[in-house]
């Protein structure tokens, strides 16, 4: 499938039909007529870690989760694709939007231009920033907010390497209209800017004001954030003058449902567990598996969804430090460590072997197991005696010992990495465990200064950026520093290609290539699971409609307020 070309009819048709006004269409069974009031509480995807940064030109990858009720972007997933509405999409991917389950959000319409290649992009009309006092007073969104957005990204010193070399220029040609200008064609051109992790549209009097103070924030979503505490909770309140509408059995309402919305934090998952068996927490997006049965029998009316994990687990071996320059050592690790009885015994059989780094739900581009070649085969396959022979060869017959970061936000991981150790254990590699503190591990990381191993969960993605930003080489979320020029040129060329099909090609040959290559110690990929209490209305366990974003999602939530009353809560 070319992406430009079976992408353009799509745009046209978006143009000439001018039914983007109206928000996701509930198909089935949502012919309730909803209800407006109340307050919402979530526990997000991830719910132990506070907002990184109110600022977008800090480049935080949870800036989409935690501000997507409030700044909007270009393009936002269709949830009228949805699975819960007839539509073949479960929108539960963290950064993947297929071609087909693309919408305008403030882009009303755009197309691609040749010679030069450009994008155009028209706003909608009427889109309004909420007064904000000390800030901003209420106007239009325009073509120059789209500008700033960009240009004040683009100048960031934290901005991600190469992100916007396919950039020639962003300009407003009028009030509504935006002209991007391509120095060349980008596969994720679309993702970058326009429903990425850095693309939520920012006034410029926010950034005056000092976009880092939550206080200042103020964007066109349905909700405006009217009060933070760090640790503990985000509260949204109705944006009055917001412009979408939701149809619903044939009648559009306006947008959005409910009054409040509030994002906790809680760093204990028992804690979490508890306040949603009680009622406390309406609707909580991640629950890991050993938990389920319990809540289950605790609280049999909660409604389920389970999806496998949209972050591979993995402990990085830095591939410029020794021993790991050795591909013999990094390969024999791999084997060291049994993944079959980690799926069984520490997963209960609720996790998949090898689904990292590319994920199942991507069509086209995933490539089970059985199918790779047998050299990435047999990394996950149990082999004590091999791994040992490897490291003999090697030069480390008597083993050695190495370091391995975690983030002690994750309780998962920190439940794992002892099991790891005991078999590497077991052919004589032992390591000293570090746990460290979210902003201090994400920094060790960022800045380079990790330590020989490193273990994370690091989403997926998308097909193309899964592999780009983690094995290329400088990349910032590369933690194992990675680095094959051949490689580099291989992914440029991705980029290139506008023939999906090829491109889904290229990406399965690099997978096998960087799977056998063994920067990872790769480890299964658990599934997860959504509950939600049945007075959460318009919801089936929807997680994301761009990078990490929840937003739109959460504006379509109405809440059954007789039926919360006639459950006791």
């Amino acid at each position: 499938m070319n992406l430009f070309t079976t992408r353009l009819p799509v745009f046209r048709a978006f143009a000439l039909a001018g039914t983007l006004a109206l928000g996701p269409t509930a198909a089935i069974a949502q012919a309730e007529k909803p209800q407006t009031g109340g307050t919402l509480n979530v526990g997000l995807v991830y719910f132990t870690l506070s907002p990184l940064s109110w600022d977008q030109a800090d480049w935080p990858w949870k800036f989409g989760q935690d501000t997507g009720l409030m700044y909007e972007q270009l393009w936002a997933g269709d949830l009228s694709k949805a699975k819960s509405r007839g539509g073949k999409h479960g929108f539960v991917a963290d950064s993947w939007l297929p071609t087909d389950a693309i919408r305008g959000e403030l882009a009303e319409s755009w197309k691609m231009l040749e010679n030069p290649l450009r994008v155009e992009v028209k706003l909608r009309k009427g889109v309004m920033f909420p007064d904000k006092p000390g800030v901003m007073k209420s106007r239009e969104l325009v073509a120059q907010d789209v500008v700033d957005t960009f240009y004040r990204l683009d100048k960031s010193p934290k901005k991600i390497p190469t992100y916007y070399d396919h950039v020639d220029k962003v300009e407003a040609v009028d009030k509504h209209t935006v002209l991007f200008s391509f120095k060349n064609y980008n596969a994720e051109w679309d993702y970058r800017f326009g429903w990425g992790y850095y693309s939520g549209i920012v006034p410029k009097e926010v950034a005056d004001a000092g976009a880092k103070d939550w206080k200042n924030a103020n964007g066109t979503g349905p909700f405006a954030l009217t009060d933070y505490v760090q640790g503990n909770a985000a509260t949204f309140s109705k944006n009055t003058l917001y412009w979408d509408k939701e149809s619903i059995g044939g009648q559009a309402y306006k947008l959005p449902f409910v009054d409040k919305i509030v994002y906790r934090t809680i760093k204990d998952e028992a804690t979490m567990y508890t306040a949603l068996r009680t009622g406390k927490i309406d609707l909580l997006e991640s629950i890991r598996w050993s938990a389920v049965e319990e809540l289950k029998k605790s609280a049999p009316a909660l409604k389920w969804k389970r999806w496998v994990n949209t972050g591979g687990v993995f402990v990085a071996m830095r591939v410029d430090t020794k021993p790991f320059d050795d591909i013999r050592v990094r390969r024999a690790l791999n084997m060291a460590v049994n993944k079959q009885e980690i799926v069984k015994s520490y997963y209960g059989g609720n996790a998949e072997l090898f689904a990292y780094p590319m994920h199942p739900d991507y069509i086209g581009y995933f490539e089970p197991l059985e199918q790779m070649p047998i050299a990435a085969q047999e990394l996950f396959s149990y082999n004590p005696d091999k791994a040992k022979a490897l490291l003999a060869e090697a030069g480390y017959a008597t083993g050695f010992s190495f370091k391995v970061q975690v983030c002690a936000c994750s309780p998962d991981q920190m439940d794992l990495l002892p099991l790891v150790a005991a078999y590497l254990e077991k052919v004589g590699v032992k390591i000293e465990i570090q746990p460290m503190e979210y902003g201090a591990f994400l920094s060790a990381m960022t800045t380079k200064t990790n330590a020989a191993g490193y273990m994370m969960q690091n989403g997926h993605t998308n097909p193309t950026t899964s592999i780009r930003k983690s094995f290329v080489t400088k990349q910032t979320w590369n933690p194992a520093q990675y680095s094959d020029p051949e490689f580099d040129k291989r992914m440029a060329l991705v980029y290139l290609e506008r023939d999906e099909s090829k491109r889904q090609l290229l990406l399965k040959l690099m997978t096998r290539d960087i799977v056998e290559k063994a920067p990872y110690i790769w480890l299964p990929t658990a599934y997860v699971y959504s509950a939600w209490w049945p007075w959460v209305k318009n919801y089936d366990g929807e997680l994301r409609v761009g990078s990490e974003r929840p937003g739109p999602i959460h504006a379509r939530i109405w809440i059954d307020q007789a039926m919360k009353k006639k459950m006791s809560f």
